[in-house]
């Protein structure tokens, strides 16, 4: 089973922004800041934000980069900036309710997969899932950030279906975006679930609607 993360397990997290470099830079650093960066940073993070909406995923270092190069100043160690950033925007807080379903699944021995999008390092994700008390839930974690993929590009879920070890039609993808947990899912021949209030208009036939991850035991009970 793949399941999603922002608006499933959790409530979606902040994006970083301009502001957030300079306060990683200033309040963990404390590295001189380069006049006009946090503007940079936002073009860049524009620039980054159009790529996405193509397929592409820019990691955030090449996002810091990108605005260094703008305002005309040497590129720092940009390992350090990535850290101190995540440091700053801490990651989204699992819900309590969605964190016991997952043990629930982890105890009738499915195989988990985290499948979702993220500009987060996979190390800060493991962190979150550990601090919800979920580090050893997951079978693995298949994340846009790490493998440099995007949902609802076929080869995210490509990378899904290897994680999880079966065959695309043997994954049940569990998550609360139409195109990216449904759609696209489906299309690569996986089941799906959509995790929201009520179904919408272009809803497939078929794709069972759940309000919250916490009815997802019972639908599995009556679900072949």
């Amino acid at each position: 089973m793949a399941l999603d993360f922002g608006g499933t397990l959790a409530t979606p997290g902040a994006s970083p922004r301009g502001r957030d470099v300079v306060a990683a830079l200033e309040g963990r650093l404390g590295w001189p800041i380069p006049a006009g960066l946090g503007t940079a940073v936002e073009e860049a993070r524009a620039e980054a934000k159009a790529a996405y909406r193509r397929g592409v995923q820019t990691p955030w270092d090449s996002i810091l980069a990108a605005a260094w190069r703008r305002v005309g100043a040497d590129v720092p160690n940009l390992a350090e900036v990535v850290d101190a950033l995540w440091e700053t925007v801490p990651d989204a807080v699992v819900d309590p309710r969605a964190a016991d379903v997952v043990w629930t699944l982890h105890r009738a021995r499915w195989r988990l997969v985290l499948a979702c999008n993220t500009q987060r390092p996979i190390a800060y994700r493991r962190r979150t899932l550990a601090t919800a008390g979920l580090a050893d839930c997951f079978d693995a974690l298949v994340l846009s950030s790490d493998i440099g993929i995007p949902k609802p590009d076929p080869r995210f879920y490509a990378a899904v279906a290897e994680a999880a070890g079966v065959a695309p039609e043997s994954v049940l993808f569990v998550g609360d975006t139409l195109d990216k947990d449904v759609i696209g899912p489906r299309a690569f021949g996986m089941r799906a679930v959509l995790v929201c209030d009520e179904p919408p208009p272009n809803l497939p036939e078929g794709v069972p609607v759940i309000a919250h991850l916490a009815e997802l035991p019972g639908l599995l009970e009556q679900w072949p």
